[in-house]
């Protein structure tokens, strides 16, 4: 197999003149027949690994892919670029799956992608053995692993392939993966002697940030009104889903809602209004996400604290997967972590100890006090020494002052509110507010009532949260999550110990802060091409990213092709994408150079 062949195939079918780093080597290793284990981070270009073989190789490869509406969007994006491929799920009839048949015994067919649930079915191993299989690429592959953030039984269960088919090369990719994950998903396959890619988990192109939940609608409003494009805000309940959409869409955000208590066509239908631009917001349960191959989400928000770095990360990669700059928010909330862990300690999991370990490792990603990314990296033993420059931490370090005095606020607050008050609860005390549930228990009485007008709400929920990461407070979780003190809160509220305390920030943005990255590219040519692809993608019910990235646009907006042989340097576009769409953006183009 010659790299002339590879590099070929690479820009005549996907319009990119060069891989990624280890994308030629995994395909040159599968090619040659070896197994692969591919880890590359999310927008990464892992199905480029096993689609370039399926374009060479003469026989059929088949994708094993957890969810529907990943494996139609993965078809889609095949479809558009001339691969010919399939898909074989519970929403096809008989006789649609009878013709898909057809084209797999006919070799009319170079991808079939397939649910774990089907392909180890007698009937469908019956038929698979007939036909001339080169390639088993198993997408998602830490849902293999006990110790994987999201494991699922049908995965285990693929270690079955190997023996039933011997002699075809399996290939597992995943784009969150820790070491254990990973000796699990070689152990469970049957990986023999495999090819193993390890990408480099960073994304610097997306902006870490973390700030304090308090007030999270108003916070998150904030947000949104800073940031142009699309967005994902995940909630962790669906009830929590259904009150932020109802309020967002009540300001007049084009907002829809996801999750598993709607129906499976009102789901569909949320998708298909996001992917196709006909909304900006997708508020979702972590239900959505997996399927989704938008490359042009531009950040996303976390209401709540993930259960795990692995989850967060997937989640948070789901921005900026066209490499443009993007942001991931997380509101961090001591009371929400706390919940959690009794959760997950009075579940009747058999993963409890590993559960609990993965959940404090977010935690402690939520406290740092150093390079969030860094704490990623590292989580993935992707050892960082040197700090991003584009997260939170390193864009406004942290400050230090003399904390003893608002502390012993606080404690003191705490302690003459004999101790039966949320966070929220002593804020309003502290804050001086004559509401009626204060008034009716005596607080608005206490001396330490209005003690802390002249700052911020966030400021004593951020001072708040210090003193329970200090061990002076403890949230009791058993008891309405009311704020109990410890035994090492006495000294402080006597005076007999020095405190310092990180300078709170206030809110997600900081006066330092940079901007994102921006590209010089012309807004206006980029304003017009996305309505022409918008409008031809509308025309063939397609999502505007299977037509072009926002990449691939920006790359238009700069360089200005005005010949074919031009537009093919554009990222993104092959021979197929040329012919059916290269007129049309050409002459847009052409006729926005001439009126200027």
């Amino acid at each position: 197999m010659t790299a002339d062949l590879l590099h070929t195939t690479l820009k005549n079918t996907f319009g990119y003149s060069d891989f990624r780093k280890g994308q030629q080597a995994i395909i040159e290793a599968s090619l040659a027949q070896q197994d692969c284990l591919v880890l590359m981070p999310t927008g990464g270009g892992k199905s480029l690994c096993y689609q370039v073989p399926a374009v060479i190789n003469t026989g059929l490869t088949i994708v094993v892919s957890p969810l529907i509406s990943l494996m139609q969007d993965q078809m889609e994006q095949c479809l558009a670029v001339g691969i010919r491929a399939d898909m074989i799920s519970s929403q096809l009839d008989g006789a649609e799956i009878t013709q898909v048949y057809q084209r797999l015994h006919n070799g009319q067919t170079d991808i079939l992608f397939v649910a774990p649930e089907r392909i180890l079915q007698p009937y469908f191993i019956e038929r698979l053995s007939e036909l001339d299989i080169s390639l088993i690429a198993v997408d998602e592959a830490h849902c293999v692993s006990h110790w994987g953030h999201d494991f699922r039984q049908d995965y285990r269960n693929l270690g079955q392939l190997r023996q039933i088919f011997p002699y075809i090369p399996i290939m597992a990719l995943t784009a969150t993966a820790d070491i254990a994950t990973r000796e699990d998903i070689q152990t469970q396959l049957h990986l023999n002697h495999p090819h193993v890619h390890l990408a480099s988990f960073d994304r610097p192109n997306i902006r870490y940030t973390v700030i304090p939940k308090f007030k999270p609608l108003e916070q998150i409003v904030r947000f949104i009104h800073a940031h142009e494009g699309s967005g994902i805000i995940y909630c962790s309940s669906r009830n929590k889903v259904d009150e932020v959409r109802n309020k967002l869409y009540a300001k007049g955000f084009k907002c829809g809602a996801y999750h598993a208590g709607l129906t499976q066509e009102e789901r569909a239908q949320a998708q298909r209004d996001f992917q196709n631009d006909n909304i900006d917001i997708m508020v979702a349960t972590v239900a959505f996400g997996m399927g989704i191959n938008k490359s042009n989400v531009r950040y996303v928000v976390h209401h709540d604290l993930p259960r795990s770095i692995e989850a967060y990360y997937q989640e948070t990669g789901r921005a900026g997967r066209d490499g443009l700059a993007s942001e991931a928010l997380l509101l961090f909330d001591e009371k929400d972590a706390a919940r959690i862990k009794q959760w997950i300690e009075s579940s009747e999991s058999h993963r409890i100890e590993v559960e609990l370990e993965k959940f404090e490792a977010m935690e402690r990603f939520g406290d740092a006090q150093t390079c969030r990314r860094q704490v990623l990296l590292n989580y993935f033993s992707e050892a960082s020494q040197t700090q991003c420059g584009n997260c939170d931490v390193c864009i406004d370090p942290p400050k230090h002052f003399d904390g003893l005095e608002s502390a012993q606020k606080v404690l003191s607050c705490i302690y003459r509110m004999r101790q039966i008050g949320t966070i929220n609860q002593v804020v309003e005390v502290i804050k001086g507010r004559q509401l009626q549930r204060i008034v009716e228990q005596g607080y608005d009485k206490l001396s330490t009532f209005g003690i802390g007008k002249d700052k911020a709400d966030e400021y004593w929920v951020n001072i708040i949260n210090q003193l329970i990461h200090k061990g002076y407070l403890f949230i009791d979780i058993t008891n309405y999550a009311v704020l109990r003190l410890t035994d090492a809160a006495k000294p402080i509220l006597r005076g007999e110990q020095p405190l310092t305390l990180a300078v709170p920030r206030l809110s997600g943005t900081s006066k330092k802060q940079q901007k994102l990255a921006n590209v010089s590219y012309d807004k206006e040519l980029f304003a017009k091409l996305k309505h022409l692809r918008k409008r031809l993608a509308d025309e063939i019910g397609k999502p505007p990213y299977v037509i072009f990235s926002d990449a691939s646009l920006v790359d238009m907006a700069q360089n200005l092709p005005m010949e074919a042989s031009d537009f093919l340097f554009v990222s993104g576009v092959g021979q197929v994408k040329l012919e059916r769409y290269g007129d049309q953006f050409i002459n847009l183009i052409t006729q926005h150079v001439q009126s200027q």
